[in-house]
């Protein structure tokens, strides 16, 4: 039996912490395990060698300074992890294993506002196609990430704002998914999503600090502080899309006037070019015009871009975040729409904060919001499960096909 403060339980404790290192970095040198954890070198190399021998690790060669090193990550047979993306256009889906390597990934189009059961049928069929393909056993399934583009109420787990998924009213989304694949689902919306996909992955690495900024049919944000997302008590942090910026501009669907969504968001932008470019549309094609020098589409992204910077501008006076990381289509514009944010940061931030930002497109593109799923499945899982050995990493009510 383990008493706190015994020999027993601190091995115990520290071979967590290690685990919990590798874990959320996907792969560490051992030196950065003992920078990352705070134990020496010596109790690093001795809970790896044992972490090894019981199958939860994996050891190889690297190099790190221009000195040979060892990289440690979790053993692929230690399980996987599902992600699942719902855009409201669209459903993606990745399957990853604990040392962050993506296996497997698919997208097709979707009506997520049409209805919740539709949309959990697609992705439950997608999610068994996929391990399927892979050929790894469903029970080494440990958990399911899920991104919803709407905010999750933190006390009932559902969707808190009707007027944004209007078909999922009272529906919640892990219990929904849970009760299909019969494995833990870990749900967050699209914006936090996004903000770990790149905090991982992408360009938030080595950030503390950051806020994703996600422009698509609407407009959200994912706020990083100390390396966490930001939540807020009732989850609806980061809502930037429905700050005010004109009292008598366009009524928004939240039911306010003048808000950076109807002034930023493709339901609204896309109209204004429709006289002159058809009404089959699309953001992407916007941006792609944009950049091969259409005067009118380049005049709506720049002045996109100057409307995001406002509220950009409104973050750094609140929360003084180090880097704003810009994702969605219109991040492939560049510096059509970065210099207008930038523009805007610059004249409304307060200086000293606008100084110390930088403005970045994301390094993931479409891809942020899945992997996101798949980093949240790391954050939330435990620990003492690996401790057990690979092959007890599962639990209960494993993933069954039928």
């Amino acid at each position: 039996m383990e008493t706190p403060g015994s020999q027993t339980s601190l091995h115990r404790a520290n071979l967590e912490r290690v685990v919990r290192a590798v874990r959320m970095a996907g792969s560490l040198t051992q030196a950065e395990i003992a920078r990352t954890t705070g134990l020496s070198a010596a109790t690093v190399s001795n809970i790896v060698r044992e972490l090894k021998d019981g199958g939860t690790v994996e050891v190889t060669p690297t190099s790190a300074g221009g000195r040979r090193a060892r990289s440690v990550s979790l053993s692929g047979d230690a399980g996987i992890v599902i992600g699942v993306d719902f855009g409201h256009t669209h459903l993606r889906v990745a399957v990853g294993n604990l040392a962050h390597q993506v296996l497997a990934e698919e997208s097709e189009p979707l009506d997520v506002d049409a209805s919740s059961a539709e949309g959990f049928g697609r992705a439950e069929v997608l999610v068994k196609r996929l391990i399927e393909a892979t050929g790894i056993s469903p029970d080494k399934v440990v958990g399911v990430g899920l991104g919803v583009p709407g905010p999750i109420d933190v006390e009932s787990g559902t969707l808190g704002s009707t007027a944004i998924l209007p078909g999922w009213t009272g529906i919640n989304p892990s219990e929904e998914l849970s009760a299909r694949l019969g494995v833990p689902v870990y749900v967050d919306n699209d914006a936090n999503l996004g903000a770990l996909g790149e905090l991982v992955w992408g360009a938030g690495r080595g950030v503390k600090d950051l806020a994703y900024i996600k422009v698509a049919s609407g407009v959200g944000a994912g706020l990083v502080i100390e390396g966490q997302i930001y939540r807020g008590p009732g989850g609806t942090a980061g809502e930037i899309g429905h700050i005010t910026l004109d009292e008598s501009g366009p009524v928004c669907r939240c039911g306010n006037r003048g808000c950076l969504e109807t002034f930023a968001a493709a339901r609204y932008v896309l109209p204004l070019l429709q006289p002159s470019h058809g009404t089959d549309l699309t953001m992407e094609r916007v941006v792609q015009l944009a950049r091969e020098g259409d005067p009118g589409c380049r005049r709506v992204v720049a002045d996109v871009g100057r409307h995001i910077g406002s509220g950009v501008a409104n973050l750094c006076n609140l929360l003084n975040p180090s880097r704003v990381v810009l994702g969605g289509d219109l991040a492939e514009a560049g510096e059509l729409v970065l210099g207008p944010i930038r523009e805007s940061v610059s004249r409304y931030a307060i200086p000293s904060a606008a100084r110390q930002l930088s403005v970045a497109p994301g390094a993931l593109g479409g891809r942020a919001e899945v992997l996101g799923a798949l980093a949240l499945v790391l954050s939330e899982m435990g620990d003492s499960t690996l401790l057990q050995g690979a092959d007890t990493a599962v639990p209960a009510g494993a993933l069954a096909f039928t």
